[in-house]
């Protein structure tokens, strides 16, 4: 596998989704919150069926596991929402994603993390950043803009 080019360590928050652990970059996270009310969107994509609303700002919610492909799962005491700043098509936008469970904010060092497999990993590789060893769990870092796109 090659290796991420990462010029410098950058920090990310780890969270699960589905019995797997993502890290997505902490400069994106806005904020966490416990899980809200979700209003169905009709005729939305299906990993992005709902909004919710976060301090008077309308926020699109998805779904990551419909995205990769994982079975949904009820809600539990520990579901969050995850409120992003992502940069989609040149804009800067608020987008929500689920997430089973909230773990840390730990950082990434150059040369940790290595482009996706092509073959071995259940999803789509272009939906994968890259993949790297945090302790004993494999870390997913998702290509949030292109899976959202």
């Amino acid at each position: 596998m090659t290796t991420i080019p990462t010029p410098e360590a950058v920090d990310v928050l780890t969270l699960g989704i589905g019995g797997e652990t993502f890290a997505i970059e902490a400069a994106a996270v806005r904020e966490i919150l416990d899980l809200v009310p979700v209003t169905a969107v009709p005729g939305a994509r299906p990993f992005v069926g709902g909004v919710v609303n976060v301090r008077g700002r309308i926020v699109p919610l998805a779904d990551l596991r419909l995205r990769f492909g994982m079975p949904v799962t009820p809600p539990t005491a520990d579901t969050r929402i995850i409120v992003l700043e992502l940069d989609l098509a040149g804009e800067s936008l608020p987008v929500g994603i689920l997430a089973d469970r909230v773990h840390e904010v730990t950082r990434i060092v150059p040369g940790e993390m290595s482009a996706a497999p092509r073959i071995g990993l259940r999803w789509r590789p272009d939906f994968v950043r890259g993949v790297g060893m945090h302790g004993d769990r494999l870390v997913v870092l998702p290509d949030l803009a292109r899976i959202l796109h």
